[in-house]
């Protein structure tokens, strides 16, 4: 079976926004922001997100198998619909997806979305599913792709009852330990539940 993510989105009006953008700013990926070269998408958005981007990232390059000539994995944004994570952002950038909010209701974040499904179903044939790695539970992303991708959507199902930390943690250890996870269509699924216990602390290495 054939495999392409589409990753839901880093919040771009946080505290770590504000850390990015200050002028003051002189680490690596706040210069590289400034610059009209940019930076990854993928990379801002892990910055901003912290440990839930960071696994919904890695998750997807361990176990994206796309048909040929797709890429393996899409950033879901406000305004701007589906964007490879290796696409380039600036600071302008930045500010477009953070005057546009998140809703399906909203046509500046919804149209751009659906487009971008509708080319993307286009290209892809029924042995190829799409998996939403993001929140499940409202209708924000679920209303739109559902409409496009209908039972090739699925979703993991451990994400239902976790919240971003947790479903963060959980990928980054199934890419680390190249485990796959169970998915389901999301058409037909119960998308909310009781909270699943709480992931394990990795054993800690002994210092000799």
């Amino acid at each position: 079976m054939q495999r392409i993510f589409l990753l839901s989105p880093a919040s771009c009006s946080g505290k770590r926004t504000a850390l990015l953008v200050n002028e003051r700013a002189g680490f690596d990926l706040a210069l590289r922001v400034r610059d009209p070269a940019g930076a990854p998408l993928g990379e801002v958005f892990a910055f901003l997100s912290g440990l839930y981007f960071r696994g919904k990232l890695a998750y997807a390059r361990a176990f994206a198998r796309p048909p040929a000539g797709l890429p393996g994995a899409f950033v879901i944004t406000s305004s701007r619909g589906l964007v490879v994570p290796e696409q380039r952002v600036t600071l302008g950038d930045l500010r477009d997806f953070a005057a546009v909010d998140v809703h399906a209701a909203n046509r500046r974040y919804r149209e751009p979305l659906a487009h971008d499904a509708a080319w993307l179903a286009g290209r892809i044939g029924p042995r190829t599913e799409i998996v939403l790695l993001g929140s499940v539970a409202s209708s924000k992303y679920v209303d739109v792709l559902d409409a496009v991708f209908g039972p090739r959507l699925r979703f993991p199902l451990a994400f239902v009852g976790r919240g971003d930390m947790s479903r963060g943690g959980l990928m980054l250890r199934a890419a680390r330990a190249a485990r796959e996870l169970e998915y389901v269509a999301v058409a037909g699924t119960p998308r909310h539940g009781p909270r699943p216990p709480r992931l394990e602390r990795p054993p800690r290495r002994r210092v000799i």
